[in-house]
């Protein structure tokens, strides 16, 4: 019986673990030649390292293919039976932005792995508000949703795309090109949250070599952009997460979490 209720117990963190955990795009690969097809995977988990997300269970609100000024709707061309989710080809040279916004999922958790949680992701204002109020010892409903984004080069010609604003209520900007990067530059990105810099935030900072990944922590500046340097070449994924009060009854509370993955060659 020990045993099972053992095993019962790691499931059922390994559930929460997924569900609240990082969310990313993920490509076979970063550059493309044009009119090559582009294959994206849907990952949810930690250390940049997750498993495939529910395409079943959870829904996906808006997915859109982004080069200059042309948006393409990409919803119809996800298929959750596949193996590969969603398979597109880029017809057009240039950097091409993959955005996609989640539907609103809940979850509940209990006081000890709520206040964890808040700690482990540097949501201090939950935190603190939650001492304030006295309810440290209370469990917590929360309303979340995922604001994501990819970025893939097609030939060599390179634009603007990358700073392109999507209006969706937290996303991760970046100033400079990654596509114009290589190791040993430095990359400046700007988090908003509706629409405005959001200061003083937690910023995780994930790279892999081979199968092994490095993560590092970074804070946002007064006018909401953090600084950091390109380390090393391959996959890259920028990641935050905001929480407030919950706008409307059900939760205690709303967290967004927002991602940007890219590839340095």
């Amino acid at each position: 019986m020990g045993k099972k209720l053992s095993v019962l117990v790691i499931l059922v963190l390994s559930a929460w673990l997924a569900e609240s955990h990082e969310f990313w795009l993920q490509p076979k690969k970063f550059r493309y030649a044009v009119g090559e097809e582009m294959s994206v995977g849907f990952m949810v988990g930690e250390n940049f390292d997750g498993e495939p997300w529910d395409l079943k269970k959870n829904k996906i609100q808006k997915l859109d293919l982004i080069h200059l000024a042309k948006t393409i709707d990409l919803r119809a061309q996800v298929k959750p039976d596949a193996k590969e989710k969603l398979k597109y080809k880029i017809a057009e040279e240039g950097t091409h932005l993959l955005s996609m916004q989640s539907s609103e999922a809940f979850i509940e958790l209990d006081a000890e792995k709520f206040n964890d949680y808040l700690k482990e992701d540097g949501l201090d204002n939950a935190l603190e508000l939650r001492t304030k109020n006295n309810t440290l010892d209370k469990p917590s409903k929360e309303f979340y949703s995922r604001y994501v984004k990819l970025l893939v080069q097609a030939g060599t010609k390179t634009d603007d795309t990358f700073k392109r604003k999507t209006g969706m209520r937290i996303e991760i900007i970046p100033n400079q090109n990654p596509y114009l990067l290589k190791s040993g530059d430095y990359l400046q990105c700007l988090v908003l949250f509706d629409g405005k810099p959001s200061p003083h935030q937690l910023v995780k900072l994930w790279n892999k070599i081979g199968n092994t990944t490095f993560q590092q922590n970074a804070y946002t500046e007064n006018d909401g952009t953090f600084k950091f340097p390109i380390s090393s070449k391959g996959p890259w994924m920028v990641s935050t997460v905001r929480m407030i009060p919950s706008e409307k009854p059900g939760a205690d509370w709303q967290s967004f979490w927002s991602s940007l993955v890219f590839g340095i060659e």
